[in-house]
């Protein structure tokens, strides 16, 4: 009787190396991965539209971090308004890293959508079909080592936290319909605590740290001029591939 586990192990390589194959054959290569962490308010969202804006020979997804926030629909409204938002484990982080790697292998997804203002995920979702560049933006982003992995590019949005707080709050009051009272409390209670705690530690994973927000011109032109040697260059060989956050120095403990 043949070892079943060997023949498994077999069919899975022969599986692979005919999608490797075939990728080949058809002149498609992995997408380019672009990773935007920053604070909440740092200008994350506005970085990701003007990149793409400037990548005009390249087809382009975005994919809202936001938009995996976990569904706690067994909670009533008050429980969910209570929640830790901006800890790590409000986030679908295993959803996320299925959807990008499907996106990876130019799979078609469809991400789910978020209701800010009743904290649930909508019924409906958004069909998102693979391109050439696919850029993720969140602020917790970089906290997950399988995502800094996927990513081929890293940039980390700064700004200072005055600044943030000021976007936050005519974001949340104008777009989001919350009263001034309750995001102020929502900031010094929970948003500016995780910042210190993961948003800001995580900066040290970025290829890229661009200074001022979304509107640093010069920054972003330096990033699409790099996207666009890596898209002119194909796709990375192993010996040009980053080194995988495993096998990195770990960042220390802020005190």
């Amino acid at each position: 009787m043949p070892d079943q586990s060997r023949l498994g192990a077999f069919e899975k390589r022969h599986n692979a190396f005919q999608t490797s194959h075939l990728y080949l054959c058809i002149g498609m290569t992995k997408p380019l991965m672009i990773g935007i962490a920053g604070g909440s308010g740092s200008g994350k969202s506005t970085v990701a539209r003007n990149v793409a804006e400037l990548l005009t020979t390249s087809s382009v997804v975005f994919i809202d971090m936001d938009a995996y926030y976990k569904n706690f629909a067994q909670l009533t409204f008050e429980e969910r308004r209570k929640l830790n938002w901006d800890h790590p484990d409000a986030f679908d982080y295993d959803l996320l890293c299925q959807h990008l790697d499907a996106l990876s292998r130019r799979q078609p997804i469809e991400k789910p959508e978020y209701d800010f203002v009743t904290h649930l995920r909508r019924p409906e979702r958004t069909h998102v079909a693979p391109a050439d560049v696919v850029v993720i933006d969140g602020i917790l982003l970089f906290v997950d080592e399988r995502i800094r992995d996927l990513c081929d590019v890293k940039v980390f949005v700064d700004a200072d936290a005055d600044i943030r707080l000021i976007r936050r709050i005519e974001r949340d009051t104008h777009a989001r319909g919350r009263p001034l009272d309750d995001v102020i409390e929502q900031y010094l209670s929970t948003v500016q605590p995780m910042h210190l705690q993961f948003v800001e530690p995580s900066k040290r994973y970025a290829d890229v740290i661009v200074p001022r927000g979304g509107h640093n011109t010069i920054a972003i032109e330096m990033i699409v001029a790099k996207i666009q040697r890596r898209l002119a260059r194909g796709p990375l060989d192993a010996g040009e591939r980053r080194t995988p956050s495993a096998q990195r120095p770990t960042p220390p403990a802020r005190t």
